[in-house]
């Protein structure tokens, strides 16, 4: 079953990250251009998911995490 790319915005701090990222940063237009490549992929991987069975992590969100480890150059 495939899970939901929720945004949970306070779970441990009162500030957004939003607020917390400047306005020029360049993450800011990458975060635009692979939210918009992701939309599109998601109906194909909803395909991929069965219909039963416990929620994975939503591939999106995976996604964005390996791209920003690379970016970063952060080992697994």
């Amino acid at each position: 079953m495939r899970g939901y790319d929720q945004h949970q915005q306070k779970m441990f701090s009162y500030l957004s990250p939003e607020s917390r990222v400047p306005q020029n940063h360049p993450l800011r237009p990458i975060r635009i251009i692979v939210d918009k490549a992701l939309k599109e992929l998601s109906p194909v991987f909803q395909e991929l998911y069965a219909r039963k069975g416990r929620p994975s992590i939503a591939p999106e969100r995976l996604l964005r995490s390996l791209l920003l480890q690379i970016l970063y150059s952060i080992r697994s």
